[in-house]
């Protein structure tokens, strides 16, 4: 029983910070590979999952390039599942704010992050894909 408590809170301490991630990853995808969005991006985007933003075959905390952009804007902490449950408008804004500020920042193939998505390509030239 012991164990139980002592494993069940250390998973309430990675809860939070995994909610805000799955949270960002929807609103990306809701507002790049949404309805609107070119079929075969779609399709790229699904394949890539949490590759837009981290590195295939790394531990999760290792982000690529966009995801490292992303993060200058965006805290998971600030985004818990209780705030964005209690404030869903005003977290989706706050996130798409933080992901169009990075869009504007440079891959390190000179191009900028929103445009090579509004090109339909995947933001990050390091995801290892």
């Amino acid at each position: 029983m012991k164990r139980f408590v002592i494993s069940f809170g250390l998973l309430c301490l990675f809860v939070s910070p995994a909610a805000a991630i799955n949270e960002f990853s929807k609103q990306w995808k809701a507002e790049y590979a949404g309805d609107k969005a070119d079929e075969e991006f779609v399709k790229t985007v699904r394949r890539a999952g949490c590759y837009v933003c981290h590195v295939k075959s790394e531990k999760k905390e290792v982000r690529n390039e966009y995801g490292k952009a992303v993060s200058q804007f965006l805290d998971a902490e600030d985004f818990s599942k209780d705030y964005v449950k209690a404030n869903p408008e005003e977290a989706k804004k706050k996130i798409l704010e933080g992901i169009k500020k990075a869009n504007e920042l440079k891959s390190s193939d000179g191009k900028a992050f929103g445009d090579k998505i509004k090109a339909n390509e995947l933001p990050a030239t390091d995801a290892k894909l």
